[in-house]
């Protein structure tokens, strides 16, 4: 795993334990983004159920597409190890934050086998404004009790 994503999920994971996700006033991230990145992930989530692989791909940021290359490569990754997001039971967006300058949408889920996790959706914004998902980090819940 890279570095920059062990230290995005420890620094996450201080803050389920220590802050609940409480809202973030210094993310710099206007109301129209945060609602932004909500839907993507939300419209990923929603193709995911549908089994729509071209869809869930197109919100995928450039390089995770140059990185599976097809939508069909994608979803296979998707439904072999991130069971939990494409198939939760339920899910609860938690409070966005930036670290080191990248983008979090943390979103708690109810995994099919009734476990809780936190999906921390790395965001990155396009050059036309639209927001992308650059990939996604599953931890637990610190603290928590489902």
């Amino acid at each position: 795993m890279r570095p920059v994503l062990l230290l995005i999920v420890s620094l996450a994971s201080l803050l389920v334990t220590a802050a609940g996700l409480a809202a973030d006033d210094d993310t710099g991230l206007a109301a129209a983004d945060r609602e932004a990145i909500r839907q993507v992930i939300v419209q990923q989530l929603d193709a995911f159920q549908r089994d729509d692989e071209v869809e869930a791909f197109s919100y995928a940021a450039p390089s995770i597409q140059a990185q599976f290359k097809t939508p069909a490569e994608f979803m296979r990754m998707v439904r072999s190890a991130y069971e939990a997001v494409y198939r939760p039971r339920s899910t609860e967006f938690l409070e966005v934050f930036v670290t080191d300058g990248q983008v979090v949408q943390p979103l708690q889920v109810v995994a099919p086998d009734a476990s809780v996790l936190v999906a921390f959706y790395l965001m990155e914004r396009q050059q036309d404004g639209r927001w992308r998902i650059s990939g996604c980090v599953l931890g637990r819940p610190q603290g928590r009790s489902a």
